[in-house]
């Protein structure tokens, strides 16, 4: 079988090509046309990881090869991993999916919006439904001052972030919010005790054998041999190699493909309720089952279940994540009960439509079954597709408001001040630093960006968009 399987992987890789788009044939043309130096993949057949293998170089310019014991940052991948150390911890009593978080948490808790207090579940976090703030979290140059955790959920300085609050109904609707998974490791941290790295070795990486990930920012100079460097869309690499992600659990897992596949295995051996499973049947079977439907994502993946994506009809077959740092695209897909699916990680800004292809490749070549291929994913690290809203707004007839990029910032000019930075919550919100100040950006029926709504001091101040045309996204 592996032998086949060599065989079959080498044939994609020579005639791996987008046809709509044109452009170099086979995978290493692909990785040219997209700019990503870096790319490694895992493969399982049969709940088992047959093929580790990695393509081109750690770094633009230099000679190291990626291959299948580098390093990448799993982006939000970490995500789910850290869901199945909390789940472990429900089924041994120490937690409750659906009590107040507030209830478990110590150190700190989670706002009250005036006289209201709202109250969330682990359950409504792991599934984006409990109506937290902060979508993603940009990262840290290397030479950064990094933030706590308490500063993180708090948004105080340094944190580049704002606070982690509630700002709509609990349990109502899908919203990503990587506050909500901070919001966890503080939990977890609260009621165990102990660290969240030390933590998640010993309820996951370790028993899972996951001997190359670790939840370490910054990481470990040792490492940073094995560890491939993050690139801009361009092609050239982040200053200082890459960015420091101090969000552990939403952002901060380094690891390679392999690792992550060995994830996926535990979570289909799980499900066949096999004896040395890691997560017992009913709550495996909660992990696996829709809480909430949210977006269309990769692989056919459009509902949620406990940390991660699902998809499938009638009921859900696949599941997934996808990841988004600086610098690092991934993908992990697998299928429930066949057994089979991929890990994709690449090192470069352009690696989403990359990996869209890889899967996309891999699911017509390895006949996965009723594997749904899709268009290639939208881009949605922060800062990317901020274009749009900048521009010049009317606040009043004497009066303009001007908005600019600064990274992967929105600068806001009013009139007799310096610029305030504001970060993105959602697709059209976006949060000051400083102020308590939020900006929403209404767009027409075209998707053009028309307003902007100020929201201070309990008013909306509307400001519409007076620099020529309308942008489109």
């Amino acid at each position: 079988m592996a032998a086949s399987i060599e065989a079959r992987i080498e044939a994609l890789e020579r005639c791996l090509v987008d046809t709509s788009t044109g452009g170099e044939a086979g995978l290493r043309g692909r990785m040219v046309h997209y700019a990503v130096p870096g790319a490694a993949l895992a493969l399982i057949v049969d709940r088992e990881v047959v093929l580790e293998r990695g393509y081109g170089v750690q770094e633009a310019g230099r000679s190291d090869p990626v291959t299948a014991t580098t390093r990448f940052q799993a982006c939000s991948i970490s995500k789910p991993v850290a869901v199945l150390g909390m789940l472990r911890l429900v089924e041994r009593g120490v937690l409750d999916l659906d009590v107040d978080v507030n209830d478990l948490l110590g150190s700190w808790q989670v706002p009250p919006n005036a006289s209201w207090q709202p109250r969330i579940t682990l359950r409504q976090i792991a599934s984006h439904s409990a109506g937290l703030t902060v979508s993603g979290f940009p990262g840290y140059r290397s030479d950064a001052r990094l933030p706590t955790l308490t500063q993180i959920l708090t948004g105080s300085a340094p944190a580049n972030t704002p606070g982690v609050r509630v700002d709509t109904f609990p349990g109502v609707q899908f919203r990503y919010a990587g506050g909500g998974t901070m919001v966890l490791q503080q939990v977890l941290e609260d009621v165990t005790e102990r660290p969240f790295r030390e933590l998640m070795h010993d309820l996951v990486l370790g028993p899972l054998g996951m001997t190359r990930s670790d939840y370490a920012q910054p990481l470990p100079r040792e490492l940073h041999t094995a560890a491939a460097t993050a690139h801009y869309s361009d092609g050239t690499p982040v200053r200082g190699g890459w960015r420091v992600y101090p969000e552990l659990a939403a952002a901060g897992l380094w690891t390679t493909p392999g690792d992550l596949a060995r994830y996926a295995i535990a979570v289909q051996r799980a499900c066949r309720g096999m004896t040395d499973a890691i997560l017992g049947a009913e709550l495996t079977e909660r992990m696996l089952t829709p809480q909430i439907r949210s977006i269309h994502r990769l692989g056919g993946l459009d509902s949620i279940g406990l940390g991660l994506f699902l998809g499938g009809q009638p009921e859900p077959t696949y599941f997934g994540h996808s990841g988004d740092n600086q610098g690092f695209k991934c993908h992990l897909l697998a299928h429930r009960d066949a057994g089979n699916g991929a890990v994709v990680m690449t090192n470069g800004d352009g690696g989403h439509a990359l990996v869209h292809e890889i899967l996309n490749a891999l699911g017509r070549e390895m006949e996965w079954p009723d594997y749904e291929a899709a268009e290639p994913p939208e881009n949605t690290q922060m800062g990317v597709a901020l274009d749009p809203f900048t521009g010049v707004y009317e606040l009043r007839s004497d009066a303009r408001v001007s908005v600019s990029r600064d990274g992967d910032y929105l600068c806001v000019h009013v009139p007799g001040q310096r610029a305030a930075r504001f970060v993105r919550l959602s697709e059209t919100e976006f949060a000051s630093v400083a102020l308590d100040t939020t900006l929403t950006f209404s767009r027409a029926a075209d998707e053009r960006v028309t307003e902007l709504i100020l929201h201070q001091n309990g008013d909306e101040l509307s400001c519409r968009r007076i620099d020529g045309a309308a942008v489109g996204r």
